[in-house]
């Protein structure tokens, strides 16, 4: 099976509409550091400003993700892409103003637009037969990686050839670029959401309507909590190889400039799973598929932490990237099949801010460890969490799948109706 079925016109629309989206979000954390590193506070500045974004995204994530309502999902998220677009435009006209306002713009420009990949999503598989769900999840980590692995060489050649500034330009210009696309898409309407609006179910509720819809609706957003696990394990370990990788490489006296190539081969190596995956159906079910790919991904790792020899690195390392991809598509399908439509959004808000959680808490934990030990002892470690954070989900999804399966999916959905 192809991907020429999913391309379609307005399929081709939200592709544009998420790489200019994503690219000011795959650009921040670096052109940040090189926004700031000439000035006065130098790179620490850069690394807090960095802070104060990925901050941003998190709590931006959450909340603006469980407001959102799909009626209106066009108009939030534009609203959300224009105000993180004037952070950009305020960090790159204004780098040595106070650290206060620079650091307010840096959480603005992370929260502003924080539920965009979440609320892309969900537009892009209302635009796909059901069928082809899994293609255009693949599609999207395909140009996910892409992008992600392009940005770090695009923000160098940016801020050292035109201006510091330039990377947080470009940021401004592809959120409002996005903003103006989502506009031409057509709007998103959950079926489910639909047939309830169609019965008049939305209507003649009371405040105390409202606060049981409300507190439903959360019951079943932290009902997926195995899947939101799921995703911080498969962060926590991408952090701790990331960050390990360049003293990994000086450990076993190699030439650490091959870091740099490693992570984006590793991005270029994700894309290419991604693609791979599909291309075709696999046996199992996603979560058990989700399980499995963490878990090998997680060897891989691993082993690229045992082996002395750089092609050995280098080999477990973009294996890793492969299987990652997998993880990263499952996930999704995961939380789609685990949540009713109309709460999608959401789901994936909070699942985008668990990765931030996972990915920061474990950077800080690695960098600790790196300062007094080897960098196999971290990363092992982080492997270590991954796996135990793999079987926790997995132990939870075997002890409540009896009831999910007892209880009718009519039933479950009837909370946040």
């Amino acid at each position: 099976m192809s991907y020429r079925k999913i391309l379609t016109g307005n399929v081709l629309l939200w592709m544009a509409a998420a790489f200019v989206g994503r690219l000011p979000i795959a650009v921040a954390p670096l052109g940040l550091v090189f926004l700031v590193r000439d000035t006065d506070g130098g790179y620490a500045l850069g690394a807090t400003l960095a802070a104060a974004y990925v901050l941003g995204e998190v709590l931006g994530s959450v909340v603006l993700g469980a407001w959102m309502r799909p009626k209106r999902l066009h108009v939030h998220l534009a609203a959300g892409m224009v105000v993180g677009a004037a952070a950009f435009a305020g960090l790159a006209l204004f780098p040595e103003t106070s650290v206060v306002v620079t650091a307010a713009l840096a959480f603005v420009a992370g929260a502003a637009p924080a539920a965009g990949p979440g609320g892309m999503r969900s537009m892009l598989i209302a635009l796909v037969d059901k069928a082809d769900e899994s293609r255009a999840l693949s599609a999207e980590t395909v140009l996910t990686q892409i992008t992600w692995g392009g940005a770090p060489a695009l923000v160098v050649v940016l801020a050292v050839n035109l201006s510091p500034s330039a990377p947080m330009a470009l940021g401004a210009v592809g959120f409002l670029a996005a903003a103006v696309i989502l506009f031409l898409l057509p709007t998103y309407r959950p079926q489910d959401e639909a047939a309830r609006q169609d019965a008049g179910q939305d209507s003649g509720q009371g405040a105390d309507g409202k606060q049981a819809k409300a507190a439903g609706r959360g019951r079943v957003l932290a009902s997926a909590w195995p899947i939101y696990l799921t995703s911080a394990g498969a962060m926590s370990m991408l952090a701790t190889a990331e960050l390990a990788l360049t003293p990994l490489l000086e450990y076993r006296h190699l030439t650490v400039n091959w870091a740099g190539a490693l992570l984006a081969l590793f991005s270029l190596t994700s894309a290419a799973g991604a693609f791979l995956y599909g291309l075709r159906t696999w046996p199992g079910t996603v979560r058990g598929q989700s399980l499995v790919f963490l878990l090998i991904t997680s060897v891989c790792v691993a082993l690229s932490a045992v082996f002395t020899s750089l092609v050995g690195i280098a080999v477990a390392f973009l294996a890793a990237g492969v299987f990652q991809a997998g993880v990263m598509v499952t996930r999704s399908m995961s939380l789609r099949q685990r949540l009713p439509e109309h709460a999608h959004t959401a789901g994936y808000s909070i699942q985008y801010a668990v990765q931030g959680v996972g990915y920061t808490i474990t950077a800080s934990v690695a960098a600790t460890v790196l300062s007094g030990s080897t960098p196999v002892v971290a990363i092992l470690g982080g492997v270590g969490i991954t796996v135990l954070l793999t079987l926790v989900s997995a132990a939870a999804e075997l002890r409540r799948r009896p009831e999910r399966d007892a209880q009718p999916r009519a039933v479950r959905e009837e909370a946040v109706s």
